[in-house]
């Protein structure tokens, strides 16, 4: 996957996609990043990219010439999947991710200021938000979309199985992960964990879950399919219900 970015400060980017599993990513030929600075588009004097806002308001607002040249410039037949990080998109979420992972080319813009002029946002083919909080620019914002949406790639990750396990995958949250050594400080792994048994294990890998997501986000709960768990899993489900009324 290509995946550029338009941003003011593209040196923020540096250090997280050189690293990890998205330095490894890179050097195996599976992801592709382009970086892109707005600023160097800009036909002013002074290479502004932002401007006061009509209407009048505190702030500045970034001004579409820059941002339409860099368009121009990176994805001139619009063959990329155009995505602005911003406070009013649609919530990054599991789902949303998988269906980015699908895509061949995606293009981030990454607003400043108080916002981005509404002509630049119509050029745009999906809004994205981290989450219900304004932070200063959408550099971080699609650095979170960037290793989220690389996860479900093919070969980014170290155990195909790795991000189908974790949390939100399966609507719940994450069951208790224990490592060597089997006790430590007096506190010892479960049994069923050393028993060997896999269909033990995944019972109460799962059971944990219903348990972990049930106390500390119940609103997932509402919105998992039960039809799919055996008289076993939907009878512990039923106990942990009562019990929380």
């Amino acid at each position: 996957m290509k995946i550029d970015v338009l941003t003011l400060f593209p040196e923020m980017f540096s250090g997280v996609l050189g690293a990890s599993m998205l330095g490894r990513a890179q050097e195996r030929g599976i992801l592709e990043f382009g970086l892109h600075n707005i600023r160097a588009y800009s036909q002013s004097k002074h290479k502004n990219t932002d401007d006061y806002p009509f209407g009048g308001g505190a702030g500045m607002v970034m001004m579409p010439q820059p941002i339409f040249s860099c368009l121009d410039a990176v994805d001139p037949q619009h063959e990329a999947l155009r995505i602005v990080l911003a406070p009013r998109g649609e919530t990054l979420t599991t789902a949303v991710a998988r269906d980015l992972a699908r895509q061949e080319h995606l293009l981030l813009l990454c607003g400043h200021y108080e916002g981005i002029d509404e002509r630049a946002m119509a050029q745009m083919d999906r809004e994205v938000s981290i989450g219900d909080y304004v932070l200063t620019g959408g550099e971080l914002p699609a650095m979170v979309l960037i290793d989220c949406v690389s996860r479900f790639i093919p070969g980014v990750l170290g155990s195909s199985e790795s991000a189908e396990d974790e949390s939100f995958s399966a609507g719940l949250l994450e069951y208790p992960q224990y490592t060597r050594p089997a006790e430590y400080q007096g506190m010892a792994v479960p049994e069923v964990l050393l028993s060997g048994n896999h269909a033990h294990i995944a019972r109460w890998r799962r059971q944990e879950a219903f348990r972990l997501t049930l106390k500390r986000r119940p609103e997932m709960m509402e919105s998992l399919d039960e039809s799919g768990l055996d008289k076993h899993d939907r009878r512990f489900l039923a106990e942990l219900k009562n019990q929380e009324n």
